[in-house]
């Protein structure tokens, strides 16, 4: 039996600058995503595509929603596997190709910095990235790769 969830928001358009989109050059690509109890989150275009680079843009929401899809799997499987996680951090990458009709993802990679309670756990911690990558609701949904490039260090 599979089960179904549903996500809501609403997203609203802001960038009318007084005649809609009467030109490519004559709005903003402003808008502003939003779900009860949660804080806003002001958007735009890419800055390449006349957007504002002081607001987070589509490209970016998706490199952090694989980004937190992995962090979140990681820490589970680490929890239930006796491997203690003190700290974690990612700087992750995404690549996007522009072509005549659009233009598509080519890669993510993510890039880990792990620290845990003892060496001990150093290779199960190594190892839990690729299981973690495997149960990812988020990279598992997206038609490009997602590598990794994990690294683990030991608290001092």
């Amino acid at each position: 039996m599979s089960t179904v969830h549903t996500y809501t928001l609403d997203l609203d358009w802001t960038g009318n600058l007084g005649t809609g989109t009467s030109g490519y050059r004559d709005y903003d690509r402003a808008h502003q995503i939003s779900a009860p109890g949660r804080a806003d989150i002001l958007g735009s275009s890419d800055p390449a595509f006349r957007g504002d680079e002081a607001r987070w843009n589509p490209e970016q929401l998706l490199v952090a929603s694989l980004s937190q899809c992995h962090l979140l799997w990681y820490l589970h499987l680490c929890a239930v596997n006796g491997v203690v996680v003190t700290s974690y951090t990612d700087s992750p990458a995404g690549t996007m190709a522009e072509t005549r009709t659009g233009g598509h993802f080519t890669g993510v990679v993510l890039r880990p910095q792990v620290e845990v309670a003892s060496a001990e756990m150093t290779d199960k911690a190594l190892a839990l990235h690729h299981e973690a990558h495997q149960h990812c609701f988020i990279a598992s949904s997206v038609n490009f790769p997602v590598s990794h490039e994990p690294a683990v260090s030991v608290r001092a």
